[in-house]
């Protein structure tokens, strides 16, 4: 199974929103606790562009990369986009989808990791656009695959406080607010109620 048009929906969403992101709202708070907007900046950045190409490949991140501030880098939206697009084309192969994936010493279906990821780019995505008053838009697909994820892993995120207790929403609420209150995340946050 591949979800490789979703994931590219996500990134592109997700990088629409990097591309709006200014120097004056580095500072500003987000949905994800103690992280600014320049931290989750740089996690979106690691973890949705440079890891994902690794993931592609059966690699991990590399340790200087953990470190580096991207956030600070003149034209980091630029840069992103430039690594999104090298991670997307790494998983363009449908061959990727069906290996496994050493995950923290695990062999994990690379579908499943896959499939993760558009969660992270997703719920990162957005909290990305609350933090600075942006809209979010993704396809429904794409949010559809990001609640798929985040059903099927909300438990154990949870027993590592990855993600919050679940925010009630009503049952016909947009895919979107699905997976954003499955996550924890209230879809109604703003950076003055953060």
């Amino acid at each position: 199974m591949t979800l490789h048009a979703e994931l590219t929906d996500a990134a592109g969403a997700t990088a629409l929103v990097v591309d709006s992101v200014t120097p004056g709202e580095l500072g500003g708070p987000t949905p994800c606790g103690q992280w600014d907007v320049q931290a989750l900046l740089n996690h979106v950045i690691l973890w949705s562009s440079h890891s994902l190409e690794r993931r592609a490949h059966g690699e991990s991140v590399a340790p200087e990369l953990m470190e580096r501030d991207f956030a600070a880098a003149p034209d980091f939206a630029g840069a992103y986009r430039a690594q999104l697009d090298r991670a997307l084309a790494a998983w363009a192969d449908p061959a990727v989808w069906d290996r496994e994936i050493d995950v923290m010493g695990a062999k994990t279906p690379a579908a499943d990791v896959g499939a993760l990821m558009i969660a992270e780019l997703v719920l990162h995505g957005w909290d990305l656009a609350a933090a600075t008053g942006k809209d979010y838009a993704v396809s429904d697909r794409a949010a559809a695959a990001a609640l798929r994820a985040v059903e099927a892993n909300a438990e154990l995120y949870r027993q590592y406080q990855g993600f919050a207790d679940p925010v009630p929403t009503e049952a016909d609420a947009p895919v979107l607010d699905r997976v954003l209150a499955l996550s924890g995340r209230d879809p109604a946050w703003t950076p003055a109620a953060g």
